[in-house]
């Protein structure tokens, strides 16, 4: 009972922060809320068993996933924030102030990938997935994966739409999650 009461208060939460992209289908942010839900799923999921095998493969592939996640997260967003010059005058109300940015940002670990935020966020995905994998986890993972998908597809249209063909060169250099190869 108490599972059920934490995703129904995590969902509110979740959809009071998605409360302007959600009403946008087709934009990054609509995709994300699904991504979003599907993470707090895995958590309430797999909650109960955190910790309680720490040395077993899936656990331990659980942390090391988990670390990855705030490393890139730390990243993507210090990067962004430093040099990506967020400003209110990009006037789109779906987009959060640190996504606002104004100069394209190559640099760092986006010099690598084009989406360090969306790679943390699957990795943290897989890394709730590992705590005790299921076959109703494993199809919430795949499921909040499909999702990143359409969240980075969405979020390069619009990147293009407003860098232009310096973004579609940055393209063509990067990868969306993983370097070299995806």
């Amino acid at each position: 009972m108490l599972d059920i009461l934490a995703f129904i208060v995590g969902s509110a939460i979740v959809l009071w922060l998605s409360r302007k992209s959600i009403v946008q289908p087709g934009r990054h942010g609509f995709y994300r809320f699904f991504v979003w839900e599907a993470i707090l799923g895995l958590l309430v999921l797999n909650h109960g068993v955190w910790g309680t095998e720490p040395y077993s493969p899936h656990q331990f592939t659980s942390w090391l996933l988990m670390l990855l996640s705030i490393f890139l997260v730390q990243q993507g967003l210090s990067r962004l924030r430093k040099l990506g010059k967020a400003s209110e005058q990009r006037e789109d109300q779906t987009l959060y102030t640190f996504e606002k940015t104004t100069t394209l940002v190559t640099s760092g670990i986006y010099k690598y990938i084009r989406h360090p935020m969306y790679a943390s966020l699957l990795a943290l995905t897989w890394g709730a997935y590992f705590q005790d994998p299921s076959w109703l986890g494993t199809g919430i993972a795949v499921l909040c994966s499909y999702f990143l998908v359409l969240t980075a597809k969405a979020d390069e249209q619009e990147c293009l739409n407003y860098f232009g063909p310096a973004y579609a060169d940055y393209m063509q250099q990067t990868r969306r999650f993983i370097p070299g190869l995806f």
